[in-house]
């Protein structure tokens, strides 16, 4: 499983010009279910992102979490966007193969997973739409992105 997160101070999903998922401060994620992925990837995956320290604390140092900040009333929202070419191999040409995503079902599957488990233990859960044509606007923070992957 591979995750993108950038931590924002505002981002927001449009659909067809119409707002869909939209946070204040805390995390984008975009996220992709690869072949060979369980539950228990989405797991390991979660359970990381609501604990990376990536936020500053009063000393300007990245020490908070999306968790901690959520905590002290400062938003901590997460906007959870499936994101399938994150898998993208482009190293055998120039046109990208996308043969390491999770088929369409259990991409879906696992993305449905994720956001029910979110929002079973973090307080502000929005998100996209599973397959849809999406535009993502966000005002990157820092910029702070980070990659992550939990390997199957």
């Amino acid at each position: 499983m591979i995750a993108l997160l950038q931590r924002v101070t505002q981002a927001r999903v449009l659909i067809d010009a119409q707002v869909v998922g939209e946070i204040g401060a805390g995390l984008l994620v975009l996220l992709c279910a690869e072949r060979g992925d369980t539950e228990v990837q989405c797991d390991k995956m979660l359970a990381k992102i609501l604990k990376l320290r990536i936020f500053s604390d009063e000393a300007g140092k990245m020490n908070r979490s999306v968790q901690d900040i959520d905590g002290l009333g400062a938003c901590g929202g997460l906007l959870v966007v499936s994101q399938f070419t994150l898998a993208a191999d482009a190293t055998g040409g120039n046109r990208p193969s996308f043969t390491a995503a999770a088929s369409p079902q259990d991409g879906r599957r696992l993305y449905d997973y994720f956001v029910t488990q979110s929002r079973r233990v973090h307080s502000d859960v929005q998100t996209g739409q599973f397959a849809a044509s999406m535009q993502v606007h966000l005002v990157n923070d820092g910029p702070v992105t980070i990659p992550l992957r939990i390997a199957p």
